[in-house]
């Protein structure tokens, strides 16, 4: 990612992808699900659907805007359309597998070889299972906002406002909120190790 994209906001981002794929750039099409699919899985992932429904909902949202791009006449709205389609068709899929976990398990476990010795990957899995478990205990607005601003690079408040439906000067300071709870509890835990 050039300097120049990591100042650009995601919503910036996410449009100028979008009028190059309306214009005839399938490569636009390309660059727009690399930039949003993180944000909208964890959208998904945020509504509560297990890993596997939240990549099917994610799936069926591009499939959407496919068939849905040409209704779409201002580009900079289509990150706001993503995030809220992703919302209802995850809580679509929700009402059919009446689904009542909040979160499913998170999966803890190494999926590649890791040059840790077994003590300290048993110490980082028991850490990960700690974070999530109060992770869990924060509102849903605190997950949800937590989940998509941890995505890497500067937060785009604007576009995130839009997608949940509040002010945008509100995303900041409830962010701040949210990390604040989750270190107190972080903290409140005797079992919990900063080191």
């Amino acid at each position: 990612m050039t300097a120049r994209e990591v100042e650009e906001s995601l919503t910036t981002r996410a449009a100028a992808a979008f009028i190059e794929y309306r214009d005839g750039d399938l490569q636009g099409l390309h660059r727009l699900v690399a930039v949003v699919t993180p944000v909208l899985w964890h959208v998904a992932r945020s509504c509560g659907l297990s890993q596997q429904n939240a990549e099917d909902t994610v799936q069926t949202t591009w499939l959407k805007l496919v068939e849905h791009a040409p209704g779409i006449t201002t580009p900079e709205a289509v990150l706001g359309w993503l995030c809220t389609t992703t919302k209802r068709e995850a809580w679509r899929v929700q009402r059919l597998a009446r689904t009542v976990d909040l979160v499913d398990e998170p999966d803890l476990e190494p999926t590649v070889e890791t040059p840790h010795d077994p003590a300290k990957v048993a110490s980082m899995n028991d850490e990960a299972r700690r974070l999530w478990g109060h992770f869990v205990t924060l509102s849903p607005r605190c997950q949800q906002i937590l989940r998509v601003v941890c995505m890497g690079g500067a937060p785009d408040y604007a576009g995130l406002a839009e997608a949940m439906g509040v002010p945008s000067g509100s995303i900041g300071p409830t962010r701040g909120r949210c990390l604040a709870a989750l270190r107190r509890a972080l903290l409140d835990d005797p079992h919990w190790s900063l080191t």
